[in-house]
């Protein structure tokens, strides 16, 4: 048996100041990911208001990017700063499934979620009809279905590698692990996971904002006709156009690079987009995770309630007796109710069901 080279990787490791500066971002992103997708799981289990289909959804959302975030991230961070694997091929065909697995189920997650707010702002009279529990449960079992069918699946069969092989396995030597792409995989997995996803949800979101900017529209007149004072109904329609374009546009700047990337190597090479490149389109879709509880999260007037509250209670710690507790119960109820009935800027319901609140696009049949 031939010893191993040293050379067994080619690329070749950072310099301290560049690995120390690397390491800091990645564990910083890391440190969100992870705070940011609890705090939403923490915001829906503790808060009553938060408990309806649509944040079920974001809820799965959220687990998704948690357990990529303790499961992937971690190791894409070691090998990104050392450039070699030193756990066995096995765990590195696991660790690649894994990683495939999560992120198709969190992109998968964003489309369920845009088809959600697509039927609660398109037909809100029959949105609690068409979006109902047991149609959720299948949706999720659809996406973890589809999430095992492009991840474990072909990378534990071979049928990613160009030949027969299971990738990983040729040399007890190779110190490297990455996910192999052919031409049949590279398209199906890309069209199947995100560019048929993407198209959809640019539609979704068009005719959203199209309802929006209609609705609008009416609400200007009626308020020009009715009133002199000055006409917020603009500034609305600005705040839900910005809230739509951040969704999405995060969405496309974060996964685009990597699923264009992702094809060119299934179609013209696997070998010819290493190092730099692959490292930035990588980590930039990493970064969705990190965005998601954010975008879904903060944008909703709801969850940043909850998140003032959990804030709260983590500050001063809790309650230390019973009566104090009740005592805090009550004063939260109170707030709480004062937040409730404070009057809004704009309130305004039609026949489409939009409802325009605190910049974020709501729908008056979200919540069933």
């Amino acid at each position: 048996m031939e010893p191993c080279s040293n050379d067994t990787n080619s690329q070749s490791t950072m310099e301290l100041p560049l690995q120390l500066l690397v390491g800091s971002c990645l564990t910083i992103l890391i440190v969100i990911t992870l705070c940011g997708n609890i705090i939403v799981c923490l915001a829906v289990t503790l808060d009553r208001r938060l408990r309806s289909l649509t944040n079920c959804i974001i809820v799965s959302l959220a687990i998704t990017d948690l357990l990529l975030g303790l499961l992937v991230l971690p190791f894409s961070a070691f090998y990104e700063l050392t450039k070699e694997w030193p756990f066995g091929s096995t765990l590195c065909n696991i660790y690649t499934s894994l990683d495939v697995m999560l992120c198709t189920a969190s992109i998968l997650n964003l489309f369920m979620i845009s088809l959600d707010r697509y039927f609660a702002v398109t037909t809100p009279l029959r949105y609690s009809q068409l979006v109902t529990s047991s149609r959720v449960t299948v949706g999720l079992v659809v996406i973890w279905t589809v999430s095992l069918m492009v991840s474990f699946l072909p990378i534990h069969l071979g049928w990613n590698t160009n030949g027969t092989a299971v990738q990983n396995t040729v040399s007890g030597c190779n110190k490297e692990c990455t996910l192999e792409v052919n031409p049949v995989y590279g398209l199906v997995d890309a069209l199947l996971t995100f560019y048929i996803p993407l198209v959809i949800m640019c539609i979704t979101y068009y005719r959203i904002f199209k309802i929006a900017r209609e609705q609008a529209k009416r609400i200007n007149h009626t308020w020009c006709c009715s009133s002199n004072a000055p006409m917020p109904p603009m500034v609305k329609e600005h705040k839900a156009t910005v809230t739509l374009a951040v969704v999405l546009g995060a969405f496309i700047v974060c996964w685009f690079p990597y699923f264009t990337v992702f094809t060119y190597r299934g179609m013209w090479g696997d070998g010819r987009v290493k190092g730099t490149l692959m490292s930035i389109v990588l980590w930039l879709g990493y970064t969705n995770s990190a965005l998601n509880p954010i975008l879904y999260g903060t944008l909703n007037r709801d969850f940043r309630m909850a998140y003032k509250h959990l804030l709260h209670c983590w500050r001063t710690g809790g309650p230390r007796s019973s009566e104090e507790a009740q005592d805090r119960g009550r004063s939260c109820r109170h707030s709480q109710d004062r937040q409730e009935g404070k009057p809004l800027k704009l309130e305004m319901r039609n026949g489409k069901g939009i409802l325009l609140t605190d910049g974020a696009l709501e729908s008056t049949g979200a919540s069933p």
